[in-house]
């Protein structure tokens, strides 16, 4: 039986849950998720938690903020002028993507009066401790 190392290729379900319990995101009824160990697609620290296991093992672990994505960053909190939005229906909690010369940024409403709207543009799940359940389906290497 192989073991998650660095190098592997691995096949499995997973479920993020807030600490409150909330489902997040899963996919155990669906198809099962594929990715290579440090290729970018998952979170380092969701990584690291999964090195040694092997096929057919299910753990829960919990990662806090710094492990997963971050602290909410105060700077991330931008004030724009309300004339941006013009012929928006805007309420608080509002995703609104932004083009900007990477690609599309996503931001959302928290305020807003007649002339300015507060937009955060932190990660959803910044400042969250996430609690995840795995189950491991398949461990290879490319």
């Amino acid at each position: 039986m192989m073991h998650i190392s660095p190098e592997s290729k691995v096949e499995l379900f997973f479920e993020i849950r807030l600490s409150d319990g909330a489902i997040v995101d899963s996919n155990f009824h669906t198809k099962a998720a594929v990715f290579k160990i440090g290729d970018g697609n998952m979170l380092a620290g969701f990584e690291a938690a999964l090195i040694g296991l092997q096929a057919g093992d299910k753990q829960v672990f919990s990662l806090q903020p710094e492990q997963a994505f971050g602290m909410s960053n105060p700077s991330n909190m931008q004030t724009i002028n309300r004339s941006k939005f013009t012929g928006m229906e805007l309420e608080a909690g509002l995703v609104v993507s932004f083009q900007e010369p990477g690609g599309e940024l996503p931001g959302v409403v928290v305020s807003f009066d007649e002339t300015e709207v507060l937009v955060d543009f932190n990660h959803p799940l910044a400042g969250q401790q996430l609690e995840f359940q795995v189950e491991i389906v398949n461990v290879s290497v490319d």
